[in-house]
């Protein structure tokens, strides 16, 4: 499938504060804008993938986006793997247009947590809440300690990976928090839960942000003006909670990459420009390890030797990330990743052929990875 499909265009909202907006008018204006980009009339989406909106339930909400985009779709619905959703449903989408089930897909996600409810982000973590165990940050925090424990990672190398986020989103006009980190700003950062700093801890924001996925043949026949290939993607999972799992320093990304560098025939040096799904420094850096970017337990190193800033090694999120870009799960980076091939980023990486982009759900629980390029 190397190739045979291709990302048609894209679109999203503006990210941050965005009160009175639901989910359904952010769906809607994103995917109408990933409409335009891709040159192409809505009547010939015949699919619609969306991703389950953490602000609340909604019952078949897939046929709720549809019915306002005034589309009627042969298949689709919602999906829920956290962050790891996007790529997912970009990649069920790409099998389903390879075995002729649709033609042209609508990937979309919008959420409100900003001004609607955080009712998923505030929540106590089951029968554990007793003991201070609140919200996905608990968890985290202890896989950062372990990591800190046994490989001797230190909070000035996570501090690394804020700083190149923050410095990249500074240049980008769409991004929420546009104030660079220094290191001292990050050393006076306060604790949230230890060893977490705040400025370890991705954004709360509104917004939305859709794709358009298609075999490339179907681009060529529409005329799409920008095509951007899709050359692999893959999928791993883990069912343990933190408190269980026997490791902590090892995740399902590994899985997930190596399906996904396998199916496009790449290796981790083939990769010019990444776009690292960094909901917290510590997601970051051990995506980076499991991807095959540096060995287990040398990404402190890797990423305070200045790799993944511009003009590094492996730029990565280019235009902030969840860290500065928009704390809304994962989309952002495909969409980026698209900007990067097309040449159109505001910190555009000089010759980016290919591009790696991580999605990841829960406190470790999902992992998805695709792989862009010419």
């Amino acid at each position: 499938m190397r190739g045979r499909t291709v990302i048609a265009g894209t679109g999203h909202t503006a990210f941050g504060k965005l009160p009175g907006r639901t989910t359904d008018s952010l769906n809607v204006e994103a995917s109408r804008k990933a409409i335009h980009d891709a040159g192409i009339d809505k009547d010939v989406i015949d699919a619609v993938f969306v991703k389950y909106p953490t602000s609340g339930h909604r019952s078949m909400y897939a046929q709720t986006v549809s019915e306002a985009l005034g589309l009627q779709p042969r298949i689709g619905g919602v999906w829920d793997q956290g962050g790891a959703t996007n790529i997912s449903m970009i990649s069920f989408a790409a099998m389903a247009i390879e075995h002729g089930q649709c033609e042209v897909a609508l990937v979309t996600i919008a959420d409100n947590p900003k001004t609607g409810t955080r009712q998923a982000y505030e929540r106590g973590w089951g029968d554990d809440a007793v003991y201070g165990w609140f919200g996905v940050a608990a968890g985290y925090a202890m896989i950062m300690r372990r990591h800190m424990e046994e490989f001797g990672t230190t909070h000035e190398q996570f501090g690394a990976i804020a700083r190149a986020c923050r410095r990249h989103g500074a240049a980008n006009p769409h991004a929420q928090l546009r104030l660079p980190l220094t290191e001292e700003m990050y050393d006076a950062s306060r604790t949230v839960i230890d060893p977490l700093r705040r400025d370890d801890i991705c954004l709360v924001s509104d917004g939305g942000a859709a794709v358009i996925v298609m075999s490339a043949e179907r681009a060529r026949q529409l005329g799409v003006p920008a095509p951007v290939p899709i050359l692999g993607f893959g999928q791993g999972q883990t069912s343990w909670e933190v408190a269980q799992r026997p490791v902590l320093t090892e995740t399902s990304a590994a899985v997930s990459a190596r399906t996904a560098f396998a199916m496009a025939g790449m290796t981790p040096g083939d990769v010019d420009v990444a776009q690292i799904y960094d909901c917290f420094t510590i997601a970051a850096l051990m995506t980076l390890e499991d991807y095959g970017f540096c060995k287990k337990g040398q990404g402190g190193q890797f990423v305070s030797d200045g790799n993944i800033e511009l003009g590094g090694g492996l730029p990565v999120n280019t235009s902030g990330g969840l860290l500065s870009e928009t704390g809304m799960p994962g989309m952002q980076l495909v969409i980026e990743g698209v900007r990067q091939i097309r040449g159109t980023s505001v910190n555009q990486v000089p010759d980016a052929s290919t591009a790696v982009v991580s999605n990841q759900g829960g406190i470790m629980h999902t992992h998805s990875t695709l792989l862009l390029g010419q």
